[in-house]
């Protein structure tokens, strides 16, 4: 039975189908603006669009064949098209994932558009309550708890830049990268630089681990061919 509304005569084009895509709208909306809020690469147009999108996926998919079944002999399988939004959306997913020297963003931002397909999917399907309390429940992730997370006790796990000079002939890079390795550090980007036509070579890591700098430079200086060592405070972050 269909709902009467406009055009209400044609299958699926009723009152109940605009409620189900202006709650789409309205809530891919509000993922949008959180996004927009903190000004990552995808905001509230990115996300209203994909939420619209993925309910009238839905849509078309529940009643968008209604005029070529026939019983006994023509039948469809609507999860199709649903799972094919899931896999589909991998790509605007990938596409605002990238890679700063040693460190990934944009996570974040590409599992709320992967999120939000989902309540644009769940509104087309109906299923008002679950969407409303998933929107809820992005939004309370992330304004609520990034306070409560840096309060949270943890492990120190710092990430800082070591810089190392020293004779090129003695291959003391090397053996840098073991000790770091070594102190169970993760290493980033390393780069190496001929300090002006002579022997001297400046190596320079971005590493994350627990122990503390003045102990890693401490570490490198006692390694042959090292000159000088030093640390820095690492400007890189998560997304």
């Amino acid at each position: 039975m269909q709902t009467a509304g406009l055009f209400s005569h044609i299958p699926g084009e009723g009152l109940l189908q605009l409620q189900e895509l202006g709650l789409a709208f309205f809530l891919s909306a509000l993922v949008g603006l959180e996004r927009e809020y903190r000004q990552k690469a995808a905001g509230f147009r990115t996300y209203t669009l994909v939420g619209v999108s993925a309910a009238l996926f839905m849509l078309i998919s529940k009643y968008g064949f209604d005029d070529v079944l026939s019983a006994g002999r023509v039948v469809v399988d609507p999860s199709r098209v649903a799972a094919q939004i899931v896999s589909g959306l991998g790509f605007i997913g990938g596409g605002v994932i990238f890679m700063r020297r040693d460190t990934v963003r944009g996570l974040t931002t590409a599992a709320s558009v992967w999120l939000t397909a989902a309540i644009g999917m769940a509104c087309g399907a109906g299923m008002t309550i679950v969407a409303l309390l998933t929107t809820l429940g992005y939004l309370a992730i992330m304004f609520l708890t990034p306070g409560w997370l840096r309060r949270m006790p943890r492990a120190s796990r710092e990430g800082f830049k070591i810089s190392a000079k020293g004779d090129a002939r003695s291959n003391f890079v090397d053996h840098a990268c073991t000790v770091l390795t070594r102190l169970g550090f993760t290493l980033g980007h390393v780069s190496q630089e001929r300090q002006n036509d002579s022997e001297a070579l400046l190596f320079t890591v971005h590493v994350h681990g627990t122990k503390a700098p003045e102990e890693v430079v401490t570490a490198l200086m006692r390694l042959p061919g090292v000159q000088a060592a030093w640390s820095e405070k690492s400007d890189e972050s998560l997304d």
